[in-house]
């Protein structure tokens, strides 16, 4: 800047310096930062699945199934990793790694869920369905839609039922044919309140006790029965201290196929699709496998001398009148059973 006169001389502000690239580098930078975008965008998003199941069960051969259908749905760009075996915890340990979204994926009985979700106490009520046709049609109708989607306030998205067939007891020392013969037995119990109210009404003395210490427990006389579904009593290995099988299938609870809301937020319209067409469709596979897992589960266990017994149910109901009058002093829960049995044939 300089003076001339009394007028101040200032010099031109700088034009801003303009790089300009030819022709034959433009097109390939922008080839390589193209490139480069597809490339974030095509690396795959690997959901973690956990679960307490041995391997040789149904519904991890159904999950490995809807992973590989995800895989092939979406081209190698979402995929299913799948941990069983209590791999990364318990059902519990693993419900709460989904809520936090440090877990993607997990199944666990609709029992448990009656902690999150009080709806879900309906798979709880004893003696409730009819038969199988019966209690799919809850599952695949509006009622089972209705409580998939009931946890989501708990960051829990239900994605679809996983069929457990029917509970009964199994006992160490003396077979159960007669709500009687509960009496005094420590039996195991899952941590649902339903579940331990009805092994309560029945006269045993409900139990809590984690599936992976179940076995342990049976044998060292720290509960002398537990209930749970076929192929369940065999795969664990219970029946080998557990010799006697009541089957009295007092309650139908399936198995839930979640995911975390955090994860399901994550995910593309299209992904969702991807995912969702996935569990619809091992849910079907996984009915079918257990109808065979469970004629040979019972093969299996009366080929190794556990005596199986199909007492009259009967008395078993006459017994449980009383727990289904406390379930239906709930306004929900007597609207959602009034439902289901309106849907029997």
């Amino acid at each position: 800047m300089r003076t001339i006169g009394s007028v101040v001389a200032v010099p031109p502000s700088p034009r801003p310096l303009r790089l300009v690239l030819p022709l034959r580098l433009v097109l390939p930078l922008a080839s390589a930062l193209l490139s480069l975008a597809c490339q974030r965008d095509a690396e795959p998003r690997i959901l973690r699945l956990a679960h307490g199941l041995d391997p040789s069960h149904p519904v991890h051969a159904a999950m490995q199934e809807m992973a590989e259908r995800v895989a092939s749905r979406s081209q190698g760009r979402l995929r299913i990793e799948i941990h069983p075996s209590e791999q990364l915890g318990s059902e519990r340990e693993c419900l709460e790694l989904l809520q936090i979204g440090s877990l993607a994926m997990t199944k666990v009985s609709a029992a448990v869920m009656e902690n999150f979700a009080p709806g879900y106490q309906l798979f709880s009520v004893p003696y409730l369905f009819r038969d199988e046709a019966h209690r799919f049609a809850v599952f695949d109708g509006p009622i089972g839609r209705e409580l998939l989607a009931s946890s989501e306030r708990y960051r829990l998205r239900g994605l679809a039922y996983y069929d457990a067939g029917s509970r009964s007891f199994y006992s160490r020392d003396r077979p159960v044919l007669a709500p009687e013969d509960l009496r005094g037995l420590k039996v195991r119990t899952q941590e649902s309140p339903s579940a331990v109210a009805l092994v309560e009404a029945l006269g045993g003395s409900a139990t809590p006790v984690a599936w992976g210490e179940l076995y342990t427990a049976l044998q060292q006389g720290v509960v002398d029965g537990a209930e749970n579904n076929p192929p369940s009593f065999h795969l664990s290995g219970h029946y080998q201290v557990a010799r006697h099988y009541s089957l009295d299938e007092h309650t139908a609870v399936p198995d839930v196929l979640l995911i975390g809301t955090a994860w399901w937020r994550r995910l593309s319209p299209q992904q969702r699709a991807w995912l969702e067409d996935a569990a619809s469709a091992s849910a079907i596979t996984q009915r079918r496998l257990w109808r065979q897992a469970t004629a040979e589960a019972l093969r299996a266990v009366a080929a190794d001398g556990v005596s199986i017994l199909r007492p009259d149910k009967r008395p078993f109901v006459e017994k449980t009148a009383g727990l289904r009058e406390r379930f239906a002093r709930d306004p929900q829960l007597a609207d959602l059973v009034r439902r289901v049995e309106a849907l029997a044939p």
